[in-house]
């Protein structure tokens, strides 16, 4: 009975320190996630950060935020790549990094090739894929370019989603370069899907597949940012993916007398 009674406060005490530990890496990563920078006013956000499930509670998933002048917002989604508290760090420097540079106002292709030769110079920093997407509310028009990461999704005002065709170059951290731009019409009707693989790859599942799933995918028609995301989630079983997931909506507010142009920057 005393061995027993041993055992069991032993595997107890197992218990809460391993819940203390899940507890401070999610504590780590909210907080290396928290307060993205806020989008200009003009734009509807929502963005979620869903851990897999495993142990290995942070990693390398991420988006930010950054305003620019003019009105405009840059988006962004990043994935270092691997997981735990190494990914969580890297992560931490790339998105430092992107401050930084982004800060400067250059197109999202030119922030691309900043941040990879920034980067290329920190031998032990991994190597990660990134997606940028500068929002031009004013304008109607949101420029894309795309560092090794999933395309982007659009979806229509009657809940029909589309993928984004942006040309993708290397991941950050090869020194490579080779970063293009496109551009593409954004009204307010519409809403700007962003997210890491988490969200649409499945075990032995080719990719297209998986994004097939999501392009086919027909929402409910009108719904807000929030609804929009949790839909998505609910729709692509979020909450049970293999992998991290992180996930943004944006979608431009609603302003009389705003035209439609688009232009390509070099």
């Amino acid at each position: 009975m005393h061995h027993l009674a041993h055992l069991t406060a032993t595997r107890l005490a197992h218990a809460r320190r391993y819940t203390a530990v899940q507890r401070t890496a999610m504590d780590l990563q909210r907080a290396l996630l928290a307060e993205p920078g806020r989008p200009h006013p003009n734009l509807d956000l929502a963005t979620r950060y869903l851990p897999s499930g495993t142990s290995a509670l942070v990693g390398g998933d991420w988006f930010e935020t950054v305003r620019l002048h003019y009105g405009r917002t840059l988006l962004v989604m990043g994935d270092v790549m691997g997981h735990g508290l190494d990914a969580a760090v890297d992560m931490n420097a790339y998105r430092s990094h992107l401050r930084y540079v982004a800060s400067t106002d250059l197109p999202p292709h030119r922030v691309l090739r900043q941040l990879d030769s920034a980067v290329a110079g920190e031998e032990a920093r991994r190597p990660a894929t990134c997606l940028l997407a500068r929002v031009d509310p004013a304008r109607g028009i949101a420029a894309f370019a795309s560092a090794g990461h999933l395309p982007p999704a659009v979806i229509g005002p009657d809940g029909a989603a589309g993928l984004v065709d942006v040309p993708v170059g290397p991941p950050l951290g090869t020194g490579v370069g080779g970063y293009e731009l496109v551009t593409r019409a954004l009204t307010p009707a519409e809403t700007l899907l962003m997210f890491t693989d988490g969200l649409v790859e499945r075990r032995g599942e080719d990719i297209d597949a998986s994004l097939s799933r999501l392009a086919r995918m027909r929402l409910s028609a009108g719904a807000g940012v929030e609804q929009t995301l949790d839909e998505v989630l609910l729709r692509l079983d979020g909450l049970h993916a293999e992998d991290d997931v992180a996930v943004l909506a944006a979608r431009i507010r609603q302003h009389p007398g705003v035209e439609t142009a688009v232009t390509v920057e070099s």
